[in-house]
């Protein structure tokens, strides 16, 4: 038993165990192995692809051999992030739960709920011989996160089943039958070291404390982007004064919307003054305009170690007025689908190397053309800029069938336990579901999962009552699975 004695127990019990083991995206290869022995340990066939995917074989119940085989699906890497004053090594240190009222929460990292509280209903099926069912493959793959390479590497042949039910959604109640399509846009500014010198004085700039998010599940609450209110500070800084760029960085990861950003610069010692109001306005400006979705805001100014370099002035200006330009949040809205994003784009990171300043954006949509066209629009105006663009990892989306099958029972069930309907979606994030639909273009798919807020930050946390829920419903779809035809 473990130690937080939640319910569904033995789901939650797996859970705490996932959460024990690292299981960074890229780094997946203890829980690969954890999942394997898992398998194993149960006497059930397993196995294990070359990038580390793994495939757990149930067979079915008594008296259920003539059901549909189900693929339940989920991925075993999660989204490593914390807040600056944690710490927490993610490649060695267990993920520390906090139970907090009728939510689960990390210790001031994010929780790894997705997609680990997936696995571990998937876990859970594979242990529990009591339940009903058809033949059930549990299908775990690697580095969802940070570009589908395992759904990308898998072998259609490992996609035996006539239906999968993919655990990676994070809205109990609400059953999702489509998803976007994306693609990354790196754009790398080359820089020269000039040196700088006179009567300078150092500063830095901080955006702090940003609400951040999932840059898909997220992207229409209108939450503040660090990287585009640090690039509108400097922009606005560098037309007023001498101005000489020394650092950047802000963001961390493609999927995620910034929270933090900064930069150090340098202007003549007559202008510092200055420069702090025109912070101290725009501090107050930009924490009027997100009082609403960024609360926790901090914008700070300070003074900054003397350095004898800066980045040329030419790739400074290239740089900053592309940054405050280029397209970031909406794109446009679903024609068909009222209320769903349709197309968006995410400003997610920016980086200093010794000669190159990286910046790294990515791009979702329902429609594939419209994916290419919003993508086509920040290439370009990088390009613009002068940057070299490398656009890479494109991945499906996944279309829409309401006449679902595996549908249909999913609906009835909840219905039947809890006596409301369930709200049928399409969500504006990248899932696996569109590679396996183009490697298994028959799979009847779903997805669906319990009720998660913060995903991708710190403030990640999952509804334990949601999670009670979503097992009942997962329980009772598969007893009810359709009959082979």
């Amino acid at each position: 038993m473990g130690k937080l004695n939640l319910k569904p127990q033995m789901v939650f019990d797996y859970f705490e165990q996932i959460c024990e083991i690292p299981h960074a995206s890229k780094h997946e290869e203890q829980i690969s192995r954890f999942l394997q022995d898992f398998g194993k340990s149960l006497g059930l066939e397993t196995i294990a692809d070359e990038v580390g995917n793994v495939l757990i074989k149930k067979p079915a119940s008594p008296g259920y051999e003539d059901r549909k085989t189900i693929i339940l699906q989920g991925h075993m890497d999660m989204v490593c992030d914390k807040r600056k004053d944690v710490e927490h090594d993610f490649s060695k240190d267990a993920i520390k739960l906090i139970v907090d009222g009728e939510w689960l929460r990390a210790d001031g990292t994010t929780l790894g709920a997705d997609n680990g509280i997936g696995v571990a209903a998937g876990m859970a099926l594979l242990a529990d011989n009591t339940l009903k069912h058809g033949p059930v493959n549990c299908l775990f793959t690697i580095d969802e996160e940070t570009g589908l390479t395992g759904a990308e590497a898998l072998d259609a042949k490992l996609l035996q089943g006539d239906i999968l039910i993919n655990l990676d959604s994070e809205d109990e109640g609400e059953i999702f039958i489509g998803c976007a399509g994306g693609v990354c846009n790196y754009a790398d500014f080359n820089y020269i070291c000039e040196p700088i010198g006179g009567d300078l004085f150092f500063m830095k700039a901080e955006v702090l404390r940003l609400t951040g998010g999932h840059s898909g599940d997220d992207i229409n609450k209108g939450r503040a982007n660090a990287n585009k209110l640090l690039a509108r500070f400097l922009c606005r800084v560098a037309e007023k004064y001498e101005f000489y760029l020394c650092d950047i960085d802000g963001g961390s990861l493609h999927n995620a919307i910034p929270r933090d950003a900064w930069a150090s610069f340098a202007v003549p010692s007559k202008d510092k003054e200055s420069v702090r109001v025109d912070f101290n306005i725009f501090a107050a400006e930009v924490e009027q305009e997100y009082a609403a979705t960024d609360p926790e805001m901090r914008l700070q100014l300070q003074s900054a170690d003397p350095v004898s370099h800066a980045i040329d002035k030419e790739c400074t200006r290239a740089l900053l007025k592309s940054l405050h330009a280029v397209f970031n949040g909406v794109f446009a809205m679903s024609k068909d689908v009222p209320g769903l994003v349709e197309t968006s784009s995410n400003l997610a990171s920016v980086r200093r190397t010794d000669n190159m300043i990286k910046v790294t954006t990515s791009q979702r949509s329902s429609i594939e053309s419209s994916r290419d066209d919003v993508s086509d629009t920040v290439r370009m105006a990088f390009e613009l800029a002068g940057a070299t663009v490398t656009t890479k990892g494109h991945y499906p989306g996944w279309k829409p069938n309401v006449n679902s099958e595996i549908l249909k029972v999913a609906c009835e069930q909840y219905s039947r336990l809890f006596g409301g309907e369930a709200k049928i979606k399409a969500i504006h994030a990248g899932l696996e579901c569109g590679l396996f639909l183009e490697k298994a273009p028959h799979l009847d798919m779903i997805s669906f999962g319990p009720t998660m807020r913060g995903v991708h930050s710190p403030d990640e946390k999952l509804n334990i009552p949601s999670t009670e829920r979503f097992w009942q419903h997962l329980v009772a779809i598969l007893e009810n699975a359709p009959v082979k035809q």
